[in-house]
């Protein structure tokens, strides 16, 4: 099974558990991202972080490629979605290639700027939320590939009080703190 034969076993899995969640919903895409509609916000799930096609030679079969897809929700503001967070996301990814980093959930990413990416990206809001923090996608959750397990990592927006506050407790404690069962970074918080 390969790219070349057409073969992607990881990409199926992936596709399977969004396909349950959402329907035949043509999604819209932009890079390996792609985008639901989940109603009353938008869903954004990454590709290409698992192993899609085949398992790399030697790696353990038991994790498929780092082991994660990242997602990230944001409350719906109209008939399209935002564009920041396909930035974002690709971010995450390319600091997860580029530096082996290995995320999972209770980890914070301080991006020392607007989680939107503000003022860079194009159309983004202003906010005070400056640091990503990790769990796994409260309706997503984890699954098991051909290729090994793959976790839904949801980054979500907090505010720097908020991971000086995970660095004291817990992530999860102040995640849940939130009152957002479904963790949705919204801008407008802070």
């Amino acid at each position: 099974m390969s790219e070349a034969d057409g073969n992607a076993p990881g990409w199926d899995a992936i596709d399977a558990v969004l396909v349950a969640q959402y329907g035949d919903q043509e999604p819209q895409q932009v890079g390996s991202t792609l985008v639901y509609d989940a109603g009353g916000h938008w869903h954004y799930v990454s590709y290409g972080l698992s192993e899609l096609f085949e398992p790399v030679p030697g790696a353990d079969p038991a994790v498929s490629g780092w082991g994660f897809e990242l997602t990230m929700r944001v409350p719906r503001d109209g008939d399209e979605p935002p564009t920041w967070p396909f930035r974002m996301l690709e971010g995450i990814a390319r600091y997860v290639n580029d530096d082996r980093a290995v995320l999972a959930p209770g980890h914070r990413l301080d991006v020392r700027q607007p989680v939107t990416g503000h003022p860079e990206v194009e159309g983004a809001p202003d906010t005070g939320l400056t640091v990503f923090a990790f769990a796994v996608d409260p309706v997503l959750g984890e699954i098991d590939t051909p290729n090994g397990r793959v976790v839904f990592l949801q980054a979500v927006g907090v505010t720097a009080a908020e991971r000086d506050r995970m660095v004291a407790g817990s992530t999860a404690e102040v995640l849940a703190g939130l009152g957002d069962r479904l963790l949705r970074t919204d801008p407008s918080r802070a």
